[in-house]
């Protein structure tokens, strides 16, 4: 984790201080892309640090976090005290975020959607054996998985879902700001399936697919079942269980 923070921490220090230097109300919207451009940084970095693994199985994309459930947890953690700071701290951004009501049919709602999010993958993945997509997960680390797949994409959706695209929505409709919000999410993991890693078209695909999900729960229900399908879907994908 020291390797991992020393290597992050020059891009985060001129990220923040270019936060600091934006206008507080006036420039929401460059302040929403120094986060996305920060959050990119914090995310991306993890692959050479070791902390999860992607590939592409027969043109389908898999994905394996490390085993370490204390970095499971730290990372999930973070993304919580993270995500607090920034609203806490942000309140011209925390305005722009709608959760949207924590009851049964928008709980239901985002885990319907985590299922589909995963099930054309997990279809597709079940032509190919475990071993050549991440190989087989521990039951005992399921409960940090799912931890840090909520909590982690919880800290994502609200950067895309909540502040992007509630600023997006100030100037054009909520469907087109639903669309450039999965748009841009998808084209913040160029990078990862490009040059950090060699999955190629793949991710880049299955990122649009996830992010136009996410942007249309977030239009409809809000950020809570945004979060919801973006996290259970990444549990589902990552947790070997299919």
């Amino acid at each position: 984790m020291l390797d991992y923070s020393l290597l992050v921490l020059p891009g985060l220090l001129l990220i923040g201080a270019a936060i600091v230097l934006a206008r507080p109300e006036r420039d929401l919207l460059f302040r929403v892309m120094l986060l996305i451009l920060g959050f990119v940084l914090i995310r991306d970095a993890m692959t050479p640090a070791g902390f999860w693994e992607f590939g592409a199985s027969n043109g389908v994309p898999w994905l394996r976090f490390t085993d370490d459930v204390l970095v499971l947890v730290m990372f999930g953690g973070g993304s919580l005290a993270l995500t607090a700071g920034l609203l806490a701290a942000m309140p011209g951004l925390r305005a722009l975020v709608r959760w949207g009501r924590p009851d049964v049919s928008t709980v239901a709602l985002g885990l319907g959607g985590g299922v589909l999010v995963a099930a054309p993958v997990l279809a597709l993945s079940l032509l190919s054996p475990v071993e050549s997509r991440g190989g087989e997960v521990p039951l005992a680390l399921l409960p940090a998985l799912a931890f840090l797949a909520l909590s982690g994409n919880l800290g994502e959706e609200v950067i895309f879902r909540g502040f992007l695209q509630g600023r997006l929505e100030q100037t054009m409709t909520p469907l087109r700001s639903a669309l450039l919000s999965g748009v841009l999410f998808a084209a913040c993991h160029a990078y990862l399936a490009t040059t950090v890693t060699t999955v190629g078209w793949p991710l880049m695909l299955f990122t649009l697919y996830e992010g136009l999900i996410c942007a249309f729960l977030r239009m409809r229900r809000g950020v809570i079942p945004a979060t919801l399908a973006h996290g259970s879907g990444i549990f589902l994908l990552a947790s070997g269980l299919v």
